[in-house]
């Protein structure tokens, strides 16, 4: 990857699950309790299995995970998991990577860091309680709130923290597919969920963010 000067960005905005922390073993677990509690279905939502949907819209997790029920029976079941995982995980956070923390704060003192992410509301906010990281985070946006693409959301975060260069790092192709229909820069967190075998840019773990995204000259136009 090219070293992008943080002085010409007006900011990171990074995806949560899979780039942040790890939370589908709880997820899991609460997921199938409230599938047997709200449906007719002896379905059991497995880590694994999440692995590969989180990072979708609540939409596309819904009709991969129970494609025989309604879309308002869809809803309605996933109301209820998404309800019982942020219960859940107030008291049993999911994992967060090594150095996550450790580069947030560094990260935070060259420029401004942003979350989007495909989660319901509440998450992102649990995500920063849990990690402590509040106060380094300026601004979020989740597809709860705004019911469109992650493209579009991170576009509707861009326009209201009025930013223009911005890096986005994810760890799935979704993700590789948002910041193309927003226009922006694309960084691959290997270590996460998903791949991206036509990413310009990677890393292996969050702490090469802070050389990375150094402040030597770079381009951070750069797709």
């Amino acid at each position: 990857m090219n070293q992008q000067n943080t002085a010409h960005l007006d900011g990171i905005i990074f995806d949560v699950d899979g780039t942040l922390w790890d939370s589908t073993e709880q997820a899991a677990q609460v997921w199938t309790r409230a599938v047997r509690e709200h449906t007719d279905l002896d379905t059991r939502v497995s880590a694994d299995r999440l692995r590969g949907l989180f990072g979708k819209t609540m939409t596309e997790i819904s009709g991969a995970l129970f494609p025989t029920l309604s879309e308002a029976e869809q809803a309605k079941v996933m109301e209820a998991c998404y309800a019982y995982e942020n219960a859940y995980l107030e008291e049993h956070p999911g994992v967060l990577y090594e150095g996550v923390a450790e580069t947030f704060r560094t990260l935070a003192e060259r420029t401004s860091l942003y979350i989007v992410s495909n989660c319901q509301c509440g998450y992102i906010e649990l995500f920063l309680r849990a990690a402590r990281l509040e106060d380094c985070v300026k601004d979020h946006l989740c597809y709860g709130e705004t019911l469109v693409s992650k493209g579009r959301t991170i576009r509707l975060l861009m326009e209201r923290n009025h930013l223009e260069h911005v890096v986005y790092v994810g760890d799935t192709q979704g993700d590789a597919d948002a910041c193309r229909e927003a226009e922006i820069p694309f960084i691959l967190a290997e270590y996460g969920f998903g791949d991206v075998p036509d990413a310009r840019q990677r890393i292996q773990k969050i702490s090469e963010l802070c050389e990375l995204l150094s402040e030597k000259k770079g381009n951070a136009h750069e797709k």
